[in-house]
């Protein structure tokens, strides 16, 4: 049965890259994206050879499990023939790249995924993320040592622990089969959008319904205005709903759309980890592979890099204290340098410091008593003392105190 919906796919190299490594694919029943990796010309060649050799699979299919076992071999195959091209081109080994794919049956999607880029599900005006990230980050994610948050800024958040390329014999790639449903929409994307364009954004533009190419064009803007520092490829899918059934005539864009004469072999593999940077010069290999001791240094530098956060932050919390603290001792101080005269136990006396309390703690204390008794004075006299006379300085409050001593007397 021939899938019945609409399509569209778009590449754009971005705003740093030299060229465009990324390759995608929509057609009748598959719908593909690949973002490759090997330096200036491994990336382009990879993501080709997988988007060639996936390319073949765009037919009905019976059942979901032919489907799968398909995809599965048409992977493996790939590899086989990125390990081919390494051996023969010698400059381009370690080259490799992400495959997303969906293979529609019926009223099912077959889903084949491995490396970074990523499948999201746009249903009921919500937008899911479909398939996992194999990256390093994903993985601290999902032992819980950091958020999703803090992975979307970490500076390893784009080294891969698996992809398809020339290092491995068999691809392992998640396989997996979901229902759909008229009016679904799916969107397969490279890093060059999901890394720049976060999920509320991307759902904000799927909510316009506009045809999937001008819901793409939108996409690639977000990206583009966001700096677009790696290619950027997608490739969006409807299921029946309101915008016009397609021909099936495939779309090739990226890489695959301009192979260069790069031949795809007969045959069978993978890598366990690789470096996928962000943010590099234009010409620089966009991924790496790292030593086999890579991943464990990682890992501890991503301890230490989090005791150094703690530290930080404790001594950041000290300093806070100490200047608080500080403040708290120079204006107490500074309470202390004034006077005022008062009445205690119906004695009048000098008091050091200042008339306000906080909360329990007084600001004042007696500093000197007098043989003045508040019984002594004149009404209106003892009414003040009772309220407290401010004095300017201690002399000044002596000076209060011989007042009140002769207006006693007289």
């Amino acid at each position: 049965m021939v899938f019945e919906g609409s399509s569209a796919t778009i590449s754009h190299t971005g705003r740093v890259r030299a060229n465009n490594q990324d390759s995608g694919y929509a057609g009748a029943n598959l719908f593909v994206v690949a973002d490759g990796m090997g330096g200036h010309a491994g990336g382009d060649v990879a993501s080709t050879i997988a988007v060639q050799r996936m390319e073949r699979l765009d037919q009905p299919y019976t059942t979901t499990d032919e489907a799968q076992a398909a995809l599965q071999a048409a992977a493996t195959t790939a590899a086989e023939d990125l390990k081919i091209a390494a051996k023969e081109r010698p400059e381009l080994s370690g080259l490799g790249t992400t495959l997303s794919a969906i293979i529609m049956v019926d009223d099912y999607a077959v889903i084949g995924h491995i490396g970074d880029s990523r499948i999201y599900l746009y249903r009921d005006d919500e937008l899911t993320q479909i398939t996992a990230d194999h990256t390093f980050v994903q993985r601290l994610v999902d032992t819980g040592r950091i958020t999703p948050e803090e992975a979307r800024y970490h500076p390893r958040r784009s080294v891969l622990m698996r992809v398809l390329s020339d290092m491995d014999i068999d691809p392992e790639l998640d396989m997996f089969v979901m229902p759909t449903q008229p009016g679904d929409r799916w969107l397969l994307c490279s890093d060059g959008l999901s890394g720049v364009v976060d999920d509320p954004h991307m759902l904000k533009v799927l909510r316009y319904s506009l045809p999937p190419g001008r819901t793409a064009d939108h996409l690639l803007k977000l990206a583009l205005d966001g700096g677009a520092p790696d290619n950027v490829t997608m490739v969006i899918v409807d299921v029946g709903g309101q915008h016009p059934v397609t021909s099936g005539t495939p779309t090739i864009v990226g890489a695959a759309s301009n192979p260069q004469g790069v031949v795809v072999p007969a045959a069978r593999p993978l890598l366990p980890s690789w470096l996928h940077p962000g943010r590099q010069a234009a010409n620089e290999p966009s991924h790496f592979e790292p030593a086999a001791e890579y991943l464990e240094e990682l890992i501890e530098e991503d301890r230490r890099r989090a005791k150094r956060r703690r530290w930080a932050w404790f001594g950041g919390l000290v300093v806070v204290i100490t200047l608080f603290a500080a403040a708290l001792f120079g204006a107490y101080n500074w309470t202390q340098t004034r006077y005022f005269v008062g009445a205690q136990d119906d004695t009048v006396v000098i008091f050091q410091g200042i008339q306000q309390n906080i909360g329990p703690i007084s600001l004042s204390n007696v500093y000197s008593e007098t043989d003045i008794t508040v019984d002594e004075l004149p009404l209106f006299v003892r009414a003040q003392v009772q309220q407290t006379i401010t004095a300017s300085s201690l002399d000044d409050a002596e000076a209060i105190i011989e007042r009140l001593r002769q207006s006693a007397r007289g």
